[in-house]
């Protein structure tokens, strides 16, 4: 990593406003997620998996990386189809299969249809990460609509819950469900209330279901990463929080997304065969809860 040309810190990110959906082809700063710098070691030889939110950020990131541990993998993603397109090459590039589904996980039936795919065409199911997420800034809690409220919930942990049902039929003993928390569910974000209030449903989910499916050797874990920065955050954000992002913790500026892929290969193979209701911290430095 530290012969990139390019990692924001506090203060060198350029103010851009993106529209929601914001896609990573159109950031002025794209974040690093192609791994470049990764060094594989095999860990995921002969696995299959499927990350929802798998077209950019922290998605596209997990799936090269597991694609150089040796993983085919399926990404299921809502709406930018150049950034799907471009991960599905990026994983092809490093020798894989890559299926690439378009729907939504606040749908059940879409979410038993994306695992039967990834069943169907990759000829199995090993790892599943619940990584996709909605999330919208509001200065003023009384502007947090309805509507805004309950596409992320949906989107955060119904979905979380529907893929996890339509994965587990297929997994076995030594497979792995890994999701994506947030530090913000443990300390709180003054413009993220229903996000942060879905991040923390996250933790608790991850925590209750590993010890559900304990004596199935089926392990279930999280990465709470701190601020990453994501197509998310131009998309999402005020301006000034944009130009200020990750200010706030030890290490003074936001994470890429490729610093965030190695905790999901270390979740995803048997190298963590001792953990399960885990929330490992990628943080930079524990955010203040101001």
């Amino acid at each position: 990593m530290s012969d990139k040309e390019w990692r924001p810190r506090s203060g060198e990110i350029r103010g851009q406003k993106l529209p929601y959906p914001a896609s990573q082809a159109d950031m002025d700063q794209p974040p690093d997620s192609d791994l470049s710098n990764y060094r594989p070691a095999g860990k995921l030889r002969g696995k299959v998996a499927l990350i929802t939110g798998g077209d950019s950020g922290i998605g596209r990131a997990v799936a090269i990386a597991f694609a150089m541990e040796g993983a085919d993998v399926a990404i299921l993603y809502n709406e930018n189809d150049g950034d799907a397109g471009a991960t599905r090459e990026m994983v092809a590039t490093r020798g894989r299969r890559c299926l690439v589904i378009r729907d939504d996980v606040r749908d059940p039936t879409a979410c038993r249809a994306a695992v039967q795919r990834t069943v169907s065409e990759l000829g199995g199911l090993n790892i599943l990460v619940n990584n996709a997420a909605y999330q919208m800034a509001q200065q003023r809690f009384e502007d947090v609509s309805e509507d805004q409220f309950r596409r992320t919930l949906e989107t955060n942990i119904f979905g979380y819950f529907y893929m996890a049902q339509a994965a587990l039929p297929h997994l076995s003993a030594g497979d792995a469900i890994i999701n994506t928390g947030s530090i913000v569910g443990l300390v709180g974000n003054p413009l993220l209330v229903d996000y942060c209030a879905s991040k923390g449903a996250i933790h608790g989910f991850t925590k209750a279901l590993a010890l559900n499916l304990g004596d199935r050797n089926i392990r279930v874990n999280a990465v709470v990463p701190g601020p990453v920065w994501t197509p998310n955050i131009p998309g999402t954000m005020p301006i000034d929080e944009v130009e200020n992002f990750g200010h706030e913790v030890a290490l003074g500026r936001p994470g890429q997304p490729e610093e965030l892929a190695p905790a999901y290969v270390f979740l995803a193979s048997s190298d963590s065969s001792f953990m399960t209701g885990s929330l490992v911290e990628v943080t930079g430095g524990k955010l203040s809860s101001s």
